[in-house]
């Protein structure tokens, strides 16, 4: 089940973009899920963990389809002034997100720097673990951190690498410009993830 979704009422949004089709889940406070990448509005759903017999209404627009929609066509945003439902997660877990959503587009982070920036250096398989469980995607840019030396590492969205290298370079073109991240963060230079990784 979806973090957040018990006793709640889910707004559901199913809509085409750039990255291929998205489904979209909120509730009145928060994102609770986003996955993308997919083939079909039915595809994007099932993706989530949905039928169509177990929705009402699906949203087509909505304000955060269309910052969305925006940033697939190469539109800026850092999306940081969503709020997200996270569900029951560790404190190491919480710090791992945390970290992950302040890697600016264009940026990209390797799991142990990751999990240095958590407060736990020697922890980069457990960085792993969090960014392959990432139900809110996009949002928590789990595609910008990649293995030492900028190889890809893993992807399960979508396409899987294909589609993790495809968001490093829309990112690497994004407009309009924006000041450079957080100290720690990398510049995605052209051909830096060419040498693709095995696992997460």
């Amino acid at each position: 089940m979806i973090a957040g979704a018990r006793d709640t009422q889910l707004l559901v949004s199913v809509f085409d973009s750039e990255l291929g089709w998205m489904a979209l889940v909120e509730n009145r406070r928060a994102v609770l899920g986003l996955k993308f990448g997919q083939p079909s509005p039915l595809a994007a759903l099932a993706a989530m963990g949905f039928e169509p017999a177990m929705l009402g209404d699906v949203r087509t627009t909505g304000p955060l389809v269309r910052r969305l929609q925006a940033f697939a066509r190469g539109r800026y945003d850092d999306f940081l002034d969503v709020p997200l439902e996270l569900g029951r997660q560790t404190p190491f877990q919480r710090r791992v997100i945390a970290a992950c959503r302040k890697i600016q587009p264009g940026q990209w982070r390797s799991y142990g720097e990751l999990a240095a920036a958590a407060g736990a250096p020697r922890a980069a398989r457990a960085v792993g673990s969090v960014m392959a469980a990432n139900r809110i995607a996009l949002l928590v840019p789990c595609h910008r951190v990649l293995r030492a030396g900028g190889r890809l590492g893993g992807y399960s969205l979508g396409s899987g690498l294909p589609l993790k290298q495809q968001l490093l370079d829309l990112e690497r073109n994004l407009r309009p410009a924006k000041k450079r991240s957080r100290i720690g963060a990398k510049p995605v230079a052209a051909g830096i993830c060419g040498a693709i990784g095995a696992g997460g």
